[in-house]
């Protein structure tokens, strides 16, 4: 019934398109080994990567898995992340400095997606 409203033309570009913006989403995430989580306080909040280190040593590359070793070790030490224009002229999501989180009761983590490229931190 409902492809009787659409042309068959019509159908396969909306195919295609829905076909390659599944095949780019799991091309970027395949291809990045950073995670990013938004820290959100009462002041402020930051975007950190996790890098393949960071995920190891937390057991994890989720947000509860940060907000246990904040709770555990009341402290740690991550990349920030901020915008900015790489050598080709197009934005993307790099590191800025290490920063170090430190635990509280008002703080909260939530994954963070961006459609930017990431870049890895060292």
């Amino acid at each position: 019934m409902l492809a009787s409203h659409f042309s068959s033309p019509a159908l396969l570009l909306c195919a295609g398109i829905i076909g390659s913006a599944m095949s780019f989403t799991s091309s970027v995430s395949a291809q990045e080994p950073i995670s990013l989580f938004k820290i959100i306080t009462v002041k402020d909040e930051i975007v950190v990567g996790l890098t393949v280190a960071d995920i190891a040593e937390l057991k994890g590359n989720t947000a509860g898995a940060i907000g246990k070793a904040l709770a555990t070790d009341r402290e740690l030490s991550l990349w920030q992340f901020a915008v900015r224009k790489g050598a080709d002229g197009s934005l993307e999501e790099a590191p800025l400095r290490r920063v170090s989180i430190l635990g509280h009761n008002s703080l909260r983590v939530e994954p963070y997606a961006t459609p930017l490229r990431i870049v890895p931190a060292e």
